[in-house]
């Protein structure tokens, strides 16, 4: 027979549950042990919309989970950082959005939120993870939903990169994620001023671990600036 005590532990656990198992922020896919390993390459996974895995050379254990930006693709992304994967070893995921960009800029969490859980857990069967190193990064309005879902993924993501978001959406934070946000000064999409010093002072107020790096640009993702972000990732 129970005690309360016990009784107790079991019913705040199962109120728990049901509180994530609802929130539609939240990411259920977590690395286990791959049934098999993809050898290096880029892989086009067979999810009903365009996704892509890379693994490179000299994979080293470190993940990152890409978002693209608005009315941008998955290949995009990858061109820009192809090159910084390949030098320290980070394996890529990169999903397309339902429409031209994610669901919560515009409204609310919902498909997308479901269709990344989906590719991170066909990513996750295929590589080898270290849990200390999983990553969520973006660009534009993919950096906006990085920084979102990242903080309300704590206990998954141990990393958050933002290159050039635009604003903060309201989540229930989860965990501590360090944060990585670069942007140009002269950016003529989401001006600096109006975005990433803002997103900045929030995030500091929040009391999480920030580097910020501004650059003499426009929006984009300069190389020196990718590999400046996945060299503090690997850090």
């Amino acid at each position: 027979m129970l005690d309360r005590r016990e009784l107790f532990r079991l019913t705040i656990g199962a109120l728990a549950l049901r509180c994530a198992s609802t929130d539609p922020t939240r990411l259920r896919a977590r690395p286990s042990n791959p049934t098999s390993i993809a050898p290096a390459g880029l892989y086009e996974l067979q999810l009903g919309r365009p996704t892509l895995l890379y693994v490179p050379e000299k994979p080293s254990g470190a993940f990152m989970l890409m978002l693209h930006g608005a009315t941008q693709t998955p290949q995009r992304m990858l061109v820009r950082l192809k090159d910084a994967a390949d030098a320290l070893g980070v394996t890529i995921v990169a999903p397309k959005s339902a429409g031209i960009t994610r669901d919560a800029i515009r409204g609310q969490f919902g498909t997308d939120v479901a269709f990344i859980d989906g590719a991170l857990r066909a990513a996750f069967a295929q590589s080898n993870v270290d849990r200390k190193r999983i990553a969520l990064a973006g660009f534009s309005d993919g950096a906006t939903y990085a920084l979102a879902l990242g903080r309300a993924n704590g206990d998954l993501f141990t990393h958050v990169i933002a290159f050039s978001p635009g604003f903060l959406i309201p989540i229930d934070r989860v965990g501590s994620p360090r944060i990585f946000i670069s942007h140009g000064t002269r950016d003529p999409i989401l001006p600096i001023d109006d975005a990433s010093r803002p997103i900045l002072r929030d995030l500091r107020r929040e009391n999480l671990s920030v580097t910020f790096r501004e650059f003499d640009g426009e929006h984009w993702i300069p190389p020196k600036v990718a590999h400046a972000a996945f060299e503090w990732f690997r850090r």
